[in-house]
């Protein structure tokens, strides 16, 4: 059987058929465990990426009135959708939104800063001092005036 570190891939074929099989004292069960335990992660880690994304557009947006386009608002409608489903796929994550925003508005400044060639201490240094709320970024018709 192949093994975690090897090949990956396989070893998640192999041991899912040997679950399947009732072959349960052939697989490391608390690797199962952790491989559990990161997939959770990866679904809160996807939550944070989308929010930063959205919150760097919105952060642009503000800042930037006069470079306000189409692109911009299809990047921030893309993200909230993609928000959404996040959300509905795990909806165990909806009560960790706001912890979510919080840490993905610190991967969005230096992203905003770097797109709109505006120095990072321009932006709010936390998401709570933007005054916006999470639901706010998440309603279709909320884009910020500067």
């Amino acid at each position: 059987m192949s093994t975690h570190d090897t090949d990956y891939y396989a070893w998640t074929y192999e041991t899912a058929a040997k679950l399947r099989q009732g072959k349960f004292n052939e697989v490391d069960m608390n690797q199962i465990a952790e491989e559990l335990e990161e997939m959770g992660r990866s679904e809160r880690h996807e939550l944070e990426n989308r929010l930063a994304v959205l919150l760097a557009h919105l952060l642009k947006w503000q800042y930037q009135p006069d470079r306000r386009g189409n692109s911009w608002r299809l990047t921030i409608d893309e993200q909230r959708v993609r928000i959404r489903r996040v959300l509905k796929q795990n909806p165990s994550l909806k009560p960790k939104l706001a912890e979510s925003a919080s840490e993905a508005y610190l991967i969005a400044i230096p992203q905003a800063a770097r797109e709109t060639h505006l120095a990072k201490n321009t932006f709010p240094p936390t998401f709570e001092q933007t005054n916006w709320m999470v639901e706010q970024v998440l309603d279709d018709e909320f884009y910020p005036e500067s």
